[in-house]
């Protein structure tokens, strides 16, 4: 270093001994370095590899019944009257055949189910009482249901049995052409007759007090229905 005397003056003895240690640690670290083996040496990340695409998957948009269902019962406290154990008896069933034709007797909170879990297939409903098929369309318009008008009482429950003993109540046919007065002739849409159900649920009608009509009818014409089918 020069001064301004003109003189030069170096550094003193302890810079020059730490100058001296970096560059031997410099020289151990450089030289370890070079040393390691091939399979030591920091190599390059390999390249991401993108998982195959699947193009046989495809992205539908649930339909509007499947839609109104989940949103019916995400926001609503009113539940099935139906319980868990019995709900399971008819979704096995369904399970096994939807999409398929689906008849049920009975309209209530627990039909944009049915319908839903028959997915693809055609479900229809069958109530006797006009105000609240209307009230149910109003809020499930996708729904398809009919109104039935009924003519037998619980009261006569026991007479009704004994009707179904006669021979023309034995017979399979098409209940509109049936000699047996608990068949419902022509309370119905004309092709509900015509179609070949493949599960029909009796849920109704009302039947829980003597002037009510009963299910005697129902059960007997869904009877009558699945027997005539063509495969038996």
């Amino acid at each position: 270093m020069k001064t301004k005397g003109g003189k030069f003056t170096f550094p003193s003895k302890p810079i020059i001994l730490t100058l001296f240690f970096l560059l031997v640690v410099l020289l151990v670290v450089f030289l370890r370095s070079s040393s390691l083996p091939q399979s030591h040496q920091p190599s390059s990340c390999p390249p991401i590899k993108h998982l195959p695409i699947d193009q046989t998957q495809t992205c539908n948009k649930i339909s509007p019944t499947t839609a109104e269902t989940l949103v019916h019962y995400v926001t609503s406290n009113i539940t099935p009257q139906q319980t868990y154990k019995e709900i399971s008896v008819s979704l096995r069933v369904l399970t096994k055949k939807s999409p398929c034709n689906f008849l049920v007797f009975g309209l209530g909170y627990d039909s944009p189910m049915w319908a839903t879990l028959n997915q693809g297939g055609r479900t229809v409903f069958l109530e006797e009482d006009k105000s609240w098929i209307k009230q149910i369309q109003g809020k499930f318009p996708n729904l398809e249901s009919y109104h039935v008008v009924y003519d037998s009482k619980v009261k006569l429950a026991s007479d009704l049995m004994e009707i179904g003993k006669r021979d023309e109540c034995k017979l399979v046919g098409n209940p509109r052409e049936s000699g047996c007065e608990l068949a419902l002739k022509g309370n119905l849409p004309d092709d509900i007759y015509e179609i070949e159900w493949d599960a029909i649920m009796v849920d109704a009608p009302t039947g829980y007090h003597d002037e009510a009509p009963g299910r005697m009818k129902a059960i007997y014409t869904a009877g009558l229905m699945a027997r005539n089918r063509a495969e038996g």
